[in-house]
């Protein structure tokens, strides 16, 4: 008799068996499923949210540049002069932006800047995760239009 309770005692606490571990991972399985998909979702349009914000930001800098210089920067001059004071602009109260990483899209490429503008007089965008033109969804391009 005591032989037969020292055996049940030992195997209650000897782990799980390998239904109760199935179970668990059919469970983590079916949350990851569920949850996943929403998750990367989320993620994908908070970049887009901070490229739109910060392609506000890059064109709010541009318009102080233009009061202080008279003019844009040119493409040459590039997205730069909003940090360092280009040659030939004698008036410059910058640096137009608190730091240059403003000027990498969340996807680590750097913003676009083009003037004359496809869309008016300046152009400040990004091509999204895939660097390319055109794109859906994280892949889709931000702009200041």
């Amino acid at each position: 008799m005591m032989r037969h309770k020292h055996r049940a005692g030992r195997r209650a606490s000897a782990g799980f068996t390998l239904l109760e571990l199935l179970v668990v991972l059919a469970i983590l399985g079916l949350l990851a499923a569920i949850v996943g998909p929403q998750v990367i979702k989320y993620l994908g349009s908070s970049k887009t949210q901070t490229a739109t914000v910060q392609v506000k930001n890059i064109t709010a800098g541009l318009e102080l540049f233009r009061l202080d210089a008279g003019r844009y920067p040119t493409p040459e001059e590039g997205l730069q002069a909003l940090m360092a004071q280009p040659s030939g602009v004698p008036i410059w109260n910058g640096p137009y932006m608190g730091q240059a990483s403003g000027l990498v899209d969340p996807w680590g490429n750097p913003y676009r800047f083009k003037t004359p503008g496809d869309h008016g007089e300046i152009d400040v965008f990004s091509y999204g995760s895939d660097n390319a033109p055109g794109g859906t969804g994280e892949a889709k391009d931000v702009g200041n239009w």
